[in-house]
């Protein structure tokens, strides 16, 4: 059997398999931030999975970056999110909540005084919203003040609890991929001279107080993180990643958390040094190359077997094949994925991929 059906430990996650559901936004939730009964249908198809990284989550208002997303700061998104988890349990299934604050990745028309987003400096995106208007060009950022930044770590940590609430196995925290977190870790969009910015101390501290935060409240051992070292996503660009990513493993070292999660970017040899300097447990998005993109089930199952990771991610596979994990093990067929239908709509692409048996597999 190969090793990615084998039983792993990630803090107070005990999981049967280490072929893990990565986070995808399917931009499917309600107008203020709910998921619905179709969001518990499409998670609870995807049970099998050893773990499922839920869809970016806002712990604010504020942290909202795409129209339709869902959040974990009201009680009624908290009560969306219990049919959720519910319905996964039930299936047998684990699920953690991703908790995703999107920085600069924002527009005025997400909000509901319609003020700036923010980021650690005024520096816009370059990017574009996608809105019921069309494409909006990305506003420069507000630029948080001390105050704000003690604000954002306590609304992660509020958002925590609210997903142990709701019945969650634990939360990761989105420090990758262009938000928040990695613009405070990323010299292009932190031009701070405080203690939030400048040296790599500094650059990585709020990532670290946002981690412990969450720990604090929920326990590290249901605590994860996701970073993508050098990933350009969201124009972030990181000259030197290797010391800044080095740094912050070692300031979260000792802290016990569940795991790291590693979105790959082409390079499996800071991916190995990574490896070496985190004594917890990693996983793995992987990406070994520059042409190894998307993930595919041979690279999942090479990454565990050579050791480069004690579980591994996988997104789109995923999202078009429910039961990813019996194809994997049968050698496929696999569906082929809509992206027509990954952001917003309705059932279509969204639970209505078969499983093998039940015809259209390709």
């Amino acid at each position: 059997m190969p090793k990615i059906f084998e039983p792993v430990t990630l803090g107070k996650l005990q999981l049967p398999s280490r072929l893990l559901m990565a986070p995808m936004t399917r931009s499917r939730a309600s107008a203020d931030g709910v998921v619905t009964a179709l969001t518990a249908e499409y998670y609870r198809q995807r049970a099998g999975a050893g773990l499922i990284i839920s869809e970016s989550i806002q712990p604010s208002a504020i942290g909202q970056g795409y129209l339709m997303t869902p959040g974990l700061h009201t009680a009624g998104q908290v009560e969306g999110w219990r049919a959720v988890t519910g319905a996964v349990h039930e299936q047998g299934g684990r699920i953690v909540a991703q908790l995703t604050h999107t920085g600069r990745i924002g527009h005025p028309v997400l909000y509901p005084d319609g003020t700036l987003p923010v980021a650690p400096s005024a520096v816009a995106s370059g990017e574009q919203l996608f809105s019921l208007d069309g494409m909006l060009d990305h506003p420069v950022p507000r630029a948080l003040t001390t105050e704000d930044i003690h604000a954002t770590v306590g609304d992660f940590a509020a958002a925590a609890g609210n997903a142990i609430d709701a019945g969650f196995d634990g939360v990761e925290i989105h420090g990758a991929n262009g938000y928040l977190v990695h613009q405070f870790l990323a010299d292009n969009t932190n031009l701070r001279t405080d203690a939030y910015g400048g040296t790599v101390e500094n650059r990585i501290r709020f990532a670290v107080e946002v981690v412990t935060a969450v720990a604090d409240r929920i326990g590290a051992e249901r605590t994860g993180i996701r970073l993508s070292p050098g990933n350009p996503f969201n124009n972030v660009r990181e000259a030197d990643p290797a010391p800044v990513y080095l740094a912050l493993l070692g300031a979260l070292t000792g802290q016990g958390l569940a795991y790291v999660h590693l979105i790959e970017g082409g390079d499996r040899e800071l991916t190995r040094r990574l490896r070496a300097a985190w004594p917890g447990a990693l996983v793995l998005n992987p990406h070994p190359s520059a042409e190894a993109y998307p993930a595919s089930p041979e690279s999942a199952v090479e990454a565990v077997e050579a050791g480069v990771a004690d579980a591994v991610a996988l997104a789109t596979l995923w999202l078009a094949n429910p039961d990813l994990d019996v194809r994997i093990r049968s050698g496929g067929p696999y569906n082929t994925a809509d992206p027509a239908t990954f952001y917003g709509g309705d059932h279509t692409g969204y639970t209505d991929y078969p499983a093998l048996g039940q015809g259209g597999s390709e």
